[in-house]
């Protein structure tokens, strides 16, 4: 299936072509593929989501490696060509929006798994959203190894300070540990992407690294932050924030030893629970006066 001419010979077979609303560049590269699994840490207990199938690709050397597949693609289309590019018995296909369904209930229904890893190629123009769905409601999930714009990665296991460092950034570490894996060149993808990917596995932690009251207000307080990145932290959040006046927020950044000058963008995860904590609770007495 890493092959182009068997590729276009099921296309035509099928009558199906690749199509720009849903960001389908099918994974052509043998190599990448066992870089995937490798990397993802597939063993024979494993049960593993695929997301984004496309034309099973990855799909068979997944069955081969765990003990059980639920590949979720959107696209029904690709129905009857699955049925012929994944015959694997311990290969189940679900034609269904991968935001729209609860994974921890599909796989404790199918296969009566409580934990299993994701392995995804993901669209560009949707990976943060379902990167941040798999984080935030699916609580069954034990890593996500995941094909994405190169670019998007690095945002993904960005440090403070860097250009690519924002609200992902810290989103993912809250939880989950990055690391990029391998870098991925259009040419292994059909048809090819103007840009380069790679592949990119996150760990999901046991607890969050930092202590959070109230995660709410912890993610307002990043989008604030980063909403507008060119402007102060002190600027930023007082235009987000309804609850707090400029000149509390100020008081308050002192209190905790930021300084109000600085930008989001320069922030530890630390800093940022530290001070939706603190917002939190000043909210608190505010509410309850």
């Amino acid at each position: 299936m890493t092959d182009l001419s068997t590729i276009r010979m099921l296309q035509k077979k099928y009558g199906f072509y690749t199509k720009k609303k849903f960001g389908q560049n099918f994974l052509l590269n043998e190599q990448v593929v066992e870089q995937v699994i490798q990397g993802a840490n597939i063993g024979l207990d494993d049960v593993v989501v695929e997301i984004g199938p496309g034309m099973g690709t990855m799909t068979n050397s997944l069955g081969e490696a765990a003990k059980a597949v639920l590949a979720v693609e959107i696209d029904e289309k690709l129905k009857p060509l699955l049925a012929e590019t994944v015959p694997m018995e311990n290969v189940e296909l679900l034609f269904q929006d991968v935001m729209k369904i609860d994974l921890d209930q599909e796989v404790m229904e199918r296969f009566g798994a409580k934990q299993y890893k994701v392995v995804a190629n993901l669209p560009y123009y949707i990976t943060t959203p379902i990167i941040m769905k798999l984080l935030e409601k699916q609580k069954n999930i034990s890593s996500i190894t995941v094909m994405t714009q190169k670019e998007v990665a690095e945002r993904m296991q960005a440090n403070p300070g860097g250009k690519e460092y924002g609200a992902l950034s810290v989103a993912v570490r809250y939880y989950a540990s990055a690391e990029v894996l391998t870098t991925v060149g259009p040419q292994s993808f059909y048809p090819a992407p103007k840009v380069d990917s790679a592949v990119i596995g996150l760990t999901i932690r046991n607890k969050p690294p930092v202590e959070v009251l109230d995660e709410v207000m912890f993610f307002s307080v990043l989008k604030g932050a980063f909403q507008q990145r060119r402007k102060t932290l002190l600027n930023a959040l007082s235009h987000n924030l309804g609850f707090i006046t400029k000149d509390e927020l100020r008081e308050m950044l002192v209190e905790l030893g930021i300084e109000a000058g600085r930008r989001g963008e320069t922030l530890a995860i630390e800093e940022f629970a530290s001070l939706s904590n603190r917002l939190y609770q000043f909210k608190n007495s505010v509410d309850n006066q």
